[in-house]
């Protein structure tokens, strides 16, 4: 079964959240465990935003011509959220 794709518009502080959660953080290593990558962090906050908003942050495409704020993902829906998880 394909999974509908919808549109979503995030907000300045969805988006402002997503950009800071991208950036490179400074540290030193102690006892060999760095902290999580930009990229693993990033991840995060799309999987924040998809609880948020009720979308898989997985499946979050970017929408031609509509500026930054707007993305289509596959929306969770209660009957198909197990599957997401």
């Amino acid at each position: 079964m394909t999974q509908q794709r919808r549109e979503f518009e995030m907000s300045k502080e969805d988006k402002a959240m997503l950009l800071e959660a991208c950036k490179p953080v400074r540290y030193m290593v102690f006892g060999g465990i760095p902290p999580r990558s930009p990229a693993e962090n990033a991840n995060a906050a799309w999987e924040q935003l998809g609880r948020k908003m009720g979308f898989h942050y997985m499946t979050v495409k970017p929408t031609a011509g509509k500026g930054d704020s707007f993305f289509t993902a596959v929306p969770v829906e209660a009957e198909t959220a197990e599957v997401w998880e």
